[in-house]
């Protein structure tokens, strides 16, 4: 059974029984395109999640032909020479919305299907702690070609994800990368046929789901401080959050598990 948290407007949310919930990007008569009141809704339905307790995984996706086709450029188009204000405004909305993802406890697997394309799809990809993509998908930085620069955090997970020379020619070179060679990248986790997109990153988040959630949201949580940290900053925070960890019900219930040889029923506690 799914329980619906945000059923109608630009940005849906709901919640199934196993804990799984879906984020569903959607303008689908503008690719997803973003404006401001879309990343509005965007935080909204995130700052949503987050006071979810039963959310224990999150699946991001579009609606439509296209996951995210980045900025709504008629949107700014039209802004003539205010343009660089509503863009102030735009930018900070779409970065505390992409620090609420990777901040999330639960992971968030993104499903993308179409295009993932500038600051808003390619950003939210690099973004999520896993991807799949459906075969057809395609990747495009775009900032450089519209006369900008990266956004949505691009500048530092990008290359942090894939090294900095690659991350160097796709931004300053946007080409327009099939998933199949995304995944030689290390911006995809898994490609698989379009028509099994949904059923492949339901089954992930699923799995996920299944884990413990305290283990689970303090693992994310180090790995992403890790990106811009020194290893003499993070090993300290790791030690100590690993003998937190070891306190828990969770952690006894998985060591028992494992001698037991049965699967582990974890509660978040």
């Amino acid at each position: 059974m799914t329980r619906k948290l945000i059923d109608s407007g630009m940005v849906l949310l709901d919640i199934a029984d196993n804990g799984v919930g879906h984020l569903t990007l959607n303008r689908p008569e503008a690719f997803n395109g973003m404006s401001v009141p879309f990343l509005r809704a965007l935080y909204d339905a995130l700052m949503r999640c987050h006071s979810e307790p039963e959310l224990r995984a999150l699946v991001l996706r579009g609606a439509g032909a296209h996951f995210c086709a980045g900025g709504d450029i008629k949107d700014f188009a039209s802004k003539g020479e205010a343009l660089p204000d509503y863009l102030r405004v735009a930018t900070s909305w779409l970065q505390i919305s992409v620090t609420a993802l990777m901040r999330l406890n639960a992971p968030v697997v993104a499903a993308v299907h179409g295009y993932a394309a500038g600051g808003g799809g390619f950003g939210l990809v690099c973004a999520a702690d896993l991807v799949v993509a459906g075969e057809s998908a395609k990747f495009l930085p775009g900032a450089t070609r519209a006369g900008m620069a990266p956004d949505a955090g691009v500048s530092v997970t990008l290359p942090r994800l894939i090294g900095l020379r690659r991350a160097m020619e796709l931004v300053l070179t946007n080409p327009t990368l099939s998933a199949a060679r995304a995944k030689e990248l290390g911006l995809v986790n898994r490609v698989v046929p379009d028509e099994a997109l949904s059923e492949a990153a339901d089954q992930l988040a699923g799995t996920l789901a299944e884990g413990a959630p305290l283990a689970l949201a303090q693992s994310k949580r180090l790995l992403w401080d890790g990106v811009g940290r020194s290893v003499e900053t993070g090993l300290p925070d790791e030690a100590r959050t690993v003998a937190e960890l070891s306190g828990t019900a969770d952690a006894r219930e998985g060591l028992a598990a494992v001698i037991e040889r049965r699967r582990p029923r974890f509660t978040g506690r």
